[in-house]
């Protein structure tokens, strides 16, 4: 089979991994539109399901009040997390803005539930886990369409799942996810924000890939390097900006389309 994807469309869909950024301090007070919006829920939920399951909800948040009730939550947790690091780590951790609850114009939870479409689900079965997979699946659907519409989003797992349950009305059997901050931004980092801050190092693809079984490392079958396509990645974003505006035009308007192609299928 041919591949229907140009070259253009490919470069647009790697650029939306690799430039994603889980944003906590860039809001903007923009509002995002309802019609781009929908392209981003769409994009999730066109995400892949377990036994077409299609286990998630999501819960779009705009009041103040409610977005109050949820930071308190954040910063009850944040505080009892901190008792498990020790100095210099903890006032560290303590220093880092990690959510933009009350900064960014739309807050979404997004909820798993494992009663739709009854007990019996193809592939559930053995790994029950598989609809909370599944549900992970719509958020990183969600994440790169709504980075492709200049969208920034951010993910709030400091977090009391009790409290939300409380506060959203969510049923007991329903589990929260994610609790997802979006709006425009000013900027989107050049690198992750705890990568910057020095927290933990961005490992490198080789180790983190094995050969036949765990932790064997042998690579038998001589595949050139695993850290050529991240190596290309960089030259190619050199290359980016070095492009005429209308040549970078072309490009964006081919990176879009890829993006959509490729999540809403």
């Amino acid at each position: 089979m041919k591949n229907d994807f140009t070259d253009e469309e490919k470069r647009g869909f790697y650029k939306a991994i690799y430039s994603r950024r889980d944003v906590r301090s860039h809001f903007i007070s923009k509002p995002i539109e309802d019609d781009k919006l929908s392209k981003i829920l769409h994009a999730a939920h066109h995400a892949p399901s377990v036994g077409f399951s299609q286990p998630w909800n999501f819960i779009l948040i705009k009041d103040q009040v409610t977005k109050k009730k949820v930071k308190e939550s954040f910063e009850e947790e944040k505080k009892r997390s901190s008792e498990i690091v020790e100095e210099p780590k903890k006032s560290k951790y303590l220093s880092f803005k990690l959510e933009g609850i009350l900064e960014s114009p739309v807050n979404l939870c997004v909820t798993y539930d494992p009663s739709k479409f009854g007990p019996f689900v193809i592939g559930r079965s053995s790994i029950p886990e598989a609809g909370l997979y599944s549900v992970c699946c719509a958020i990183q659907n969600l994440w790169l369409s709504a980075r492709t519409e200049g969208v920034g989003l951010g993910w709030v797992s400091i977090l009391s799942n009790d409290t939300l349950r409380e506060v959203l009305d969510i049923p007991e059997h329903v589990i929260p996810v994610a609790y997802l901050c979006l709006g425009y931004v000013d900027d989107f980092a050049k690198k992750p924000d705890l990568e910057t801050a020095g927290w933990l190092p961005r490992l490198e693809l080789k180790d983190v890939v094995y050969f036949e079984k765990w932790n064997d490392k042998e690579n038998k079958d001589n595949i050139r390097s695993l850290n050529d396509i991240s190596k290309k990645w960089k030259l190619n974003r050199k290359f980016i900006s070095k492009m005429k505006s209308s040549e970078r035009l072309n490009l964006l308007k081919g990176w879009s389309q890829a993006i959509r192609r490729t999540l809403i299928q």
